[in-house]
């Protein structure tokens, strides 16, 4: 008799093994606590984990409570006007579900992503009726996109839409219908196959550079941990489930903590003066950082965001909302460090 599918099953790699790329990590705790902040961009060379951290926080993250039989995965306490399964009335049974981390594959189609006619049930039962697509799996959790840069643009304005507002409108087949589709959108790349278009790029709350590590220990640090999972995944796996816990509780408690933590004048002053001295468009640039910078407060267990919240936090923010100066040479993210300077000093 074959083996359950269940056994056969690789654990994920735990996110608490991940060596070195602190500023991928840090990026990628901060949107589970507070997916307000934005998605979450991900650049740099190939094997560098990338995909791995993401995939690893998925499995990370405490369960959510969603409204049983849904298919968009409402919240229970405060169900989505959009929904038309929840706005059906009703008693809402609720259930434990796993938080949703979805692929969005470079090759996928509109109807794909967007859902379309179920075309069984209309033949057979002569009924129009709803199939969701990715982008109704991935409500309130994430919607992953690995080479976010060679995305077709007819996807890109797509997500652009309902990234706004938070809603998938689908008008097709003599079907209307809009449902929930809010996500953190979490997406990694190779900057030498191609940039981001501009409009995309400014979704994203967070951009990260990850690199290959040039230290020796850190090198043998990585190979070691991949060869170890790889050999026996879940005796790998097992040895990191304390940290792992650690990580979980952490995030709970920074969720909870939230509400409570405080931007003073002062930090957003600061955080001004700094996007001043940038030359960023628009107030994003503030906002950003300020959600930011409080998430990353009610992780360390602070009362108030401080200078060094803004600090830490300031590349990743901003580094991706600068715009080319040809006279400066400078890579974004050392210009951001030569602004904290002036500003901080």
């Amino acid at each position: 008799m074959p083996p359950a599918a269940s056994s056969l099953r690789v654990p994920t790699f735990p996110f608490s093994a991940i060596v070195g790329q602190d500023e991928m990590r840090q990026a990628l705790l901060i949107a589970a606590v507070d997916p307000v902040v934005g998605g979450v961009l991900v650049f740099g060379d190939r094997g560098t984990g990338k995909s791995t951290a993401i995939r690893a926080l998925a499995a990370l993250l405490p369960p959510m409570r969603a409204v049983a039989g849904c298919p968009y995965s409402c919240d229970p306490g405060s169900p989505a006007e959009a929904c038309p399964h929840c706005a059906s009335g009703g008693p809402r049974r609720s259930h434990k579900t796993p938080v949703p981390v979805v692929d969005l594959p470079l090759g996928a189609t509109e109807d794909r992503v967007v859902g379309t006619l179920d075309l069984e049930r209309a033949l057979g039962a002569g009924v129009k009726a709803f199939e969701p697509g990715l982008l109704a799996r991935a409500n309130r959790g994430f919607l992953y996109i690995d080479e976010v840069n060679l995305l077709e643009d007819h996807l890109v304005d797509l997500l652009l839409d309902v990234a706004a507002s938070g809603v998938n409108t689908v008008e097709r087949e003599g079907l209307s219908l809009r449902h929930p589709a809010r996500f953190v959108l979490v997406g990694s790349g190779n900057p030498e196959e191609g940039e981001l278009r501009p409009q995309l790029l400014d979704r994203f709350g967070l951009a990260c550079e990850v690199v290959t590590p040039r230290d020796i220990p850190t090198r043998i640090a990585v190979v070691r941990a991949r060869d170890a999972y790889e050999r026996d995944p879940a005796a790998f796996c097992a040895a990191q489930e304390g940290e792992e816990k650690k990580i979980r509780k952490r995030i709970l408690l920074a969720r909870e903590r939230l509400p409570e933590v405080r931007v003073p004048d002062a930090a957003l002053e600061r955080a001004a003066r700094l996007c001043l001295a940038l030359g960023t468009d628009g107030l994003r640039g503030e906002l950003t950082l300020m959600r930011t910078a409080r998430a990353l407060a009610a992780l360390d267990g602070a009362d108030a965001v401080t200078d060094e919240h803004i600090r830490r936090i300031a590349p990743a923010s901003l580094r991706h909302r600068l715009r080319r100066n040809p006279l400066d040479e400078s890579g974004s993210t050392a210009r951001v460090e030569r602004a904290l300077a002036e500003v901080f000093a």
